[in-house]
């Protein structure tokens, strides 16, 4: 028995469309069969009938291409898809990328190279060999380990030129349809920053432990000794406690640093909100340095605003930079024989600042120690400092203040004429 049902998203037979405007218009057709007939039947002139009914045949086929012409019109036209992706490459999509990538292939030939990677190795071009540019033992034993087993691996990296890089360099294998290796990825990880995070910490925690064990050490050599030899000995004794009371007194000031530093570092994620008055924390910090300053034979001038300027920040902490920055251009410029504390306003188009400014005229300070002098414990004169009773973490707390304050710091110094230290904060709006 056959099967008269039309299968989904076959063709309608010829017949089928050649009729549908027919019966669409069927009424219409009806009506003017029976006029035709009735116009023969009623025995008018010929001359009258056949015009009649040609009119009659021509309204009829009329109306039949009408409905045709509308039921095309009702069908829904089908639209291509649009294609999102059109013109998007896979070259492009990896000159996106920040990290280098390299595709080679079993003869270690550079197929592609990304932006990243151009702009990270030098003298890399498409066609040239890996081994050529990436001389590294290390380097060599990756690419042909990977050639040989097809297995993905991975080495550290180290890249002197242009500038000191650490690397991740990572080889992904790209497979054909047989499962086999193909072509090979080669992708570079910037590492640099977290190992320079990793050697800060590290060298933080050893200095932090050296400079507590120093004084630790000096004060449990003068216990022993007045449990000693010097029991009965009242000089040796007083002069003894004397020491020991300096190096109490220079590990109570690290751990302050310490702590100041670490409590900085937990509310480095905080907003500040409040209103500073730059002009009242300059004053402030001015009076309660001038002791210092008089006994160091330094004279601490003032070029202040008589007008609040204003910044949003948290007062004492700015006024733990503007001591630092006193303190130090204090105890550091003494054959200056003065310090100018200056604060002032400056507009531009893209920014409203407070610019303060600490300016001492001692020795100054040589220009390869300028980038590291807010690195913790880091000193250009390390018996100088202690000395005066620096912790070596001073700058790194304004620094972090300053951080948090979306403010800037700028050293300018000369040898031979003096240090200036400039500090811009954003003015409050």
């Amino acid at each position: 028995m056959s099967d008269n049902n039309i299968e989904p998203g076959s063709a309608p037979a010829p017949h089928n469309t050649l009729l549908a405007p027919l019966r669409r218009v069927r009424g219409v057709l009806i009506v003017s069969i029976i006029l035709c007939l009735c116009i023969m039947f009623l025995g008018l002139p010929l001359w009258f009938r056949a015009p009649l009914i040609i009119v009659i045949l021509v309204g009829t086929v009329w109306a039949a291409a009408v409905a045709e012409d509308e039921e095309a019109a009702s069908k829904p036209v089908k639209k291509e898809p649009r294609n999102e992706m059109a013109g998007v490459t896979g070259e492009r999509l990896a000159d996106m990328l920040s990290d280098p990538m390299i595709v080679f292939d079993h003869q270690g030939t550079v197929l592609f190279a990304n932006a990243s990677a151009l702009e990270a190795f030098q003298s890399l071009e498409k066609g040239t060999a890996l081994y050529l540019r990436f001389r590294a033992p290390e380097m060599h034993a990756l690419i042909q380990g990977v050639i040989a087993d097809g297995e993905p691996r991975s080495i550290d990296y180290f890249e002197r030129v242009p500038i000191d890089r650490w690397y991740k360099a990572l080889v992904k294998v790209l497979r054909n349809a047989q499962g086999k290796p193909e072509l090979f990825v080669l992708l570079f990880r910037d590492q640099s920053e977290t190992r320079r995070i990793d050697r800060m910490r590290s060298d933080f925690i050893a200095n932090a432990s050296h400079e507590l064990r120093t004084p630790l050490a000096s004060l449990l050599g003068f216990i022993e000794t007045l449990q000693g030899p010097a029991r009965n000995d009242a000089a040796a004794r007083d002069r003894f406690l004397e020491i020991m009371q300096k190096q109490a007194e220079r590990m109570s000031r690290l751990i302050d640093d310490l702590l100041s530093l670490s409590r900085l570092e937990m509310r480095a994620h905080l907003a500040v909100n409040e209103c500073v008055d730059m002009t009242a924390v300059l004053n402030h910090v001015a009076d309660t340095l001038t002791p210092l300053a008089d006994g160091l034979g330094i004279a601490i001038e003032r070029q202040l605003p008589d007008h609040p300027v204003e910044v949003t920040g948290a007062r004492d902490e700015l006024i733990q930079v503007f001591q630092n920055l006193v303190e130090n251009a204090c105890k550091y410029g003494q054959g200056g024989k003065r310090v100018i504390v200056k604060l002032g306003e400056e507009e531009s188009e893209t920014a409203s600042e407070a610019v303060a400014s600490v300016q001492d005229f001692g020795p100054g300070i040589a220009a390869e120690h300028l980038p590291r002098l807010t690195e913790r414990f880091y000193r250009i004169d390390v018996e100088t400092s202690r000395a005066r009773k620096g912790t070596g973490l001073g700058l790194a707390i304004v620094k972090h203040v300053l951080a948090r304050h979306r403010g800037r710091l700028v050293v300018r110094s000369q040898l031979g004429e003096g240090s200036t230290f400039t500090v811009r904060l954003p003015r409050r709006k």
